[in-house]
């Protein structure tokens, strides 16, 4: 059964519209799965049928209605689902396509973002910007987890500073979530550590990476090599800077207590 994404622009939203279109889907067999408003004067909806002439009719006869304006006609893409599902689109960067951006408000729909991509089977270079406590690694475990997947900790800031330079047992499965922060290894002169971060990228596995900034700086990596670049922010406006972040990880690792390296 084929699947398809519609969305229009309600030109006049007179009363009966969606029931003229629905009353249509049904005389042409097509299915509603779901349905919302994706933004402001627009609705979409995820359609399935058997027959794909059917499709093709209903676009045919209602793009000449009146009261609407057909914005979108596709195969769903994973922007359209979750718009469907959380009611707007994610907003993406007009010049750097893959380059996507939250706020923390919308840590549900980030989480819900990441999932997705996480089911996905092979290799994926995912990074994520954002300031100290707004969300990162939160929403990656979560994100991990609702994608019925184990994630592994290559350097982090979570708890204690932690520094891997070796994986046990199972955990090279390429079915794992493996975790960096950038700020992290850029840091780190153990060069057990930096093997092990060499293997990681070169397994056909997903990689997010914390602060891909500071990560691709004095390495053989480029920003370009990222398949996804997600910023989250507290608010819109928030600048995502780096003195702050490279601030505490200095403390965090010259701290008395130190941190853990395994």
């Amino acid at each position: 059964m084929g699947e398809w994404y519609f969305e229009y622009e309600i030109q006049v939203n007179r009363p009966g519209l969606l029931g003229d279109i629905a009353s249509l889907l049904g005389m042409l067999r097509v299915n509603i799965v779901s349905i919302n408003g994706v933004d402001e004067g627009h609705r979409g909806m995820l359609l399935s049928t058997e027959n794909e002439e059917s499709i093709q009719r209903f676009i045919s006869i209602v793009s000449t209605m009146e009261n609407i304006n057909v914005t979108r006609f596709r195969e769903p893409k994973l922007r359209d689902r979750l718009a469907v599902r959380h009611g707007h689109y994610i907003p993406r960067d007009a010049d750097e396509k893959n380059t996507f951006r939250f706020v923390r408000d919308e840590l549900g729909i980030l989480v819900d973002f990441m999932a997705e991509l996480f089911k996905k089977d092979g290799h994926k270079l995912i990074g994520i910007r954002g300031m100290p406590r707004v969300g990162k690694t939160e929403s990656i475990v979560a994100a991990s987890v609702s994608a019925n997947k184990r994630w592994i900790f290559i350097s982090s800031t979570m708890i204690k500073q932690t520094v891997r330079n070796a994986l046990m047992g199972d955990e090279f499965n390429g079915n794992n979530i493996f975790i960096l922060d950038g700020a992290v290894t850029r840091r780190s002169t153990d060069e057990r550590h930096q093997q092990l971060v060499r293997e990681i990228m070169g397994m056909p596995t997903i990689k997010v990476i914390e602060h891909p900034d500071l990560f691709v700086q004095h390495s053989s990596y480029k920003i370009e090599d990222f398949d996804y670049i997600i910023e989250l922010r507290h608010d819109p406006d928030e600048e995502i800077t780096y003195e702050i972040i490279e601030k505490n990880n200095m403390l965090s690792s010259t701290d008395h207590f130190g941190g853990f390296e395994f």
